[in-house]
């Protein structure tokens, strides 16, 4: 029976040449694209892994003691991780990426690194690491090609002094984030990828469904038994599957190492974490051609029943509403956590994740009925014929509609609650409005308070190029939180930070001359303090600030000289936005990562509707046909098979997305007391653009539809 459905499937002369041709095109488009996804999972938790190997948890064990401290620093905007180690025996744990613990004096640098050291002056970078270059960190220890990353070494005695130092006997065996987070959120990105790929996968199976019905049905008439027809439609199915999963796996290698460089999650993936495991490449190789088995048995559902079954088609039984209610359970927990989060992260887990999942279920269980209700509007307002065919059709069958636009509504739900929670968070804790002023402060605060601060620094400071001013802020006995507050005499204070209250001596300043998320203005005025100058004098230092004029060369030379002559710090000078800005661009980096998932999934359900108008029109060819011969224009047609596609997309586009930004509404008020903000206008361009491609892709299919609804069509049939 194999060999007699290998040859029943090419016997149907060019047509089945061709459906099968489209069939394994299809079928290697989607199994390219899942192969893809399951290999980015595997590359973003690369990362995550390779950055637990910077920040390893205080451990004990056999072996010595390695001393630790891992600190952060900053070169034109970019963040620059800094690792001290010094090791306090022969067997200490040499970090990861380098052949041996650097000593005193010694250092390596990520290729990014050096190639940054190399390009740029001493003084504004290569002095912050004084000693012998032993080479290059290797990328086992960086989560991207672009890292910069230092690993110096030291004395035990000078690590120990550091902020954050810790001892540690193994290195990087510690995931960065607890698993079942790491899990949750690659579960949600690949989720939003994977369902439209399934989706596209099964319909390009199903093309030709009632055809091989039919045949199949004349079969069993002549005396086939329903397992033989089984074995065939298998055998047929799976033979163009197999085919394009083969193809899939050499567009995967073939474009793997392009699509490792861009940068999907703010950073490009090093080729090799684009990798398959074993049982990747299983599900996939072994997965799309049993899932395309199973497709083929499923259409067979009548012909099991009856060999005359194919025939007795009738309307299918409506959606009901009930299909509502766990969507709008979803929005119930959400509604129920703005008053009644939990305490714990596992607890708050436990309320969001189930509500989210809810809504993701509801959408899709509601999807058919929405179509449903839909059609039946545009029915009863339809004054042209080709809508009323359109809407009386998706009403009869309103989960046919649906099926290959399920994909998108999921796709799009789950990018517009990562867009908006991003985009809100973005705007409450991204960078600061900066002005001219704030642009070229340079603030180091320190952790531990120094007596004062040598006059030498403050002259090798002002004979920089661009200095204009240098300042040092000292502790406020009277404020608790001193590390937000300081005292400065008013003859320190520079004029473009502000002016002092009338008749003070001493006022009350920020540790950076600046309030949070304000611009500095001369205009602002400071309270006394109720010190004297005597008093002051005999505080200790927590922060000095220097204004420049804004240019990379006065900032970053200022940054060296300070580091240098204040070598334990935590995090390094910066200027306003820093901390902000690195923040905010991890957060653009999963929005990108969302938008991508917006392009993909909506090019998917495209392709899923492209193909699945394409079986359409060759199941309905005898109806079309006859709808010509009593006078129906080709045009009128070409609308209904438009309407068809194109209202439920369009419609199930706008529900989810309204969904999407409504659940992340919800989340932000329970979460973070954050009211949504709208995103920005780029994310919506993103998702018409993709609409009208596929619109595009559906209207490529419609020239079919004249050649195929001749005259002779009716006859034949």
């Amino acid at each position: 029976m194999i060999g007699f459905g290998l040859r029943l499937a090419v016997a149907g002369g060019r047509e089945a040449l061709t459906r099968l041709v489209i069939i394994a095109a299809a079928v290697a488009v989607g199994a390219g694209l899942l192969l893809t996804t399951l290999a980015g999972v595997n590359a973003v938790n690369a990362q995550l892994t390779r950055y637990a190997s910077m920040y390893p948890n205080a451990s004990a064990g056999d072996a010595d003691p390695l001393w630790w401290s891992t600190r952060q620093d900053y070169f034109h905007g970019r963040q620059i991780i800094r690792i001290d180690v010094a090791a306090t025996g022969p067997s200490a744990p040499a970090p990861v990426g380098v052949p041996t613990i650097p000593g005193p004096g010694e250092y390596y640098a990520s290729p990014a690194m050096r190639d940054l050291l190399a390009s740029h002056p001493a003084d504004q970078l290569g002095d912050r690491y004084p000693g012998r270059d032993l080479g290059t960190v290797g990328p086992a220890a960086l989560t991207s090609p672009d890292t910069l990353l230092v690993v110096a070494g030291g004395t035990p005695d000078e690590v120990a002094k550091l902020p954050a130092a810790k001892q540690v006997t193994s290195v990087g065996d510690t995931p960065a984030l607890p698993e079942t987070t790491v899990n949750l959120i690659l579960g949600v990105i690949a989720g939003g990828l994977l369902f439209p790929v399934l989706i596209f996968i099964g319909t390009a199976t199903r093309l030709s469904a009632a055809r091989r019905e039919q045949r199949f049905a004349a079969m069993r008439l002549v005396g086939a038994t329903p397992r033989q027809i089984a074995i065939v439609a298998a055998v047929e199915a799976t033979a163009a599957a197999v085919a394009g999963t083969a193809v899939g796996f050499g567009l995967f290698y073939a474009f793997r190492d392009p699509l490792a460089g861009i940068p999907f999650t703010g950073m490009p993936f090093f080729p090799s974490d684009m990798s398959l495991g074993v049982l990747d490449t299983l599900l996939v190789a072994l997965g799309v051609p049993a899932g395309a088995a199973l497709a083929a048995q499923v259409s067979l559902r009548r012909v099991r029943i009856s060999p005359l079954g194919v025939t007795r088609r009738v309307t299918p039984r409506a959606p009901r509403a009930y299909r509502l209610i766990p969507m709008a359970l979803g929005v119930g927990v959400l509604f129920f956590a703005i008053g009644s989060k939990p305490e714990t992260s596992d607890g708050q887990t436990a309320v969001f994740l189930p509500g989210l999942l809810l809504i993701m279920a509801g959408l899709v269980l509601a999807g058919p009925w929405l179509t449903m209700v839909g059609a039946r509007v545009l029915a009863r307002y339809a004054n042209r014929p080709a809508t009323l065919i359109a809407a009386r059709r998706l009403a009869d069958n309103p989960k046919a509609g649906f099926r290959a636009i399920s994909g998108i509504m999921l796709a799009l739900f789950v990018t517009s609650v990562a867009v908006g929670v991003i985009t809100t968070i973005v705007a409450n804790r991204g960078p600061a409005p900066v002005g001219s002023t704030d642009a070229g402060t340079v603030n180091t605060v320190f952790d531990e308070k120094v007596p004062s601060v040598p006059d030498t620094l403050f002259a090798e400071l002002d004979a920089i190029a661009g200095v204009r001013s240098t300042t040092a802020i000292r502790e406020n006995p009277v404020v608790t939180d001193s590390s937000e507050v300081g005292v400065i005499a008013c003859t320190d204070l520079p004029s473009t930070y502000g002016r002092c209250a009338e008749g003070a001596n001493v006022i009350e300043v920020p540790v950076g001359l600046s309030r949070w998320r304000e611009s500095a203005s001369p205009a602002t005025v400071w309270p006394a303090a109720s010190l004297t100058l005597d008093e002051l004098q005999r505080l200790p230092v927590v922060s000095v600030v220097v204004g420049t004029d804004g240019s990379t060369t006065a900032i970053e030379h200022t940054r060296t000289v300070l580091e240098v002559a204040f070598p334990t710090f935590w995090v390094g000078p910066n200027v306003p936005g820093d901390f902000e800005s690195d923040f905010a661009d991890t957060l653009r980096g999963w929005e990108q990562l969302a938008n991508v998932v917006i392009i993909a999934s909506l090019a998917l359900g495209g392709c899923s509707l492209a193909v699945s108008v394409i079986g359409g029109l060759t199941e309905r060819k005898r109806p079309f046909s006859l709808l010509r011969l009593s006078g129906a224009p080709v045009q009128v047609l070409r609308r209904v098979v438009t309407l068809e596609s194109a209202v439920p997309m369009l419609a199930v586009a706008a529900v989810a997305i309204g969904m999407g930004l409504l659940a992340a509404h919800l989340f932000l008020q329970a979460q973070m007391d954050y009211t949504l903000i709208a995103p920005e206008p780029r994310f919506y361009v993103i998702v018409v653009v993709g609409l009208a491609a596929c619109l595009g892709i559906i209207a490529s299919t419609l020239p079919l539809l004249e050649r195929i609804t001749g005259p002779e069509t009716a006859r034949s049939e």
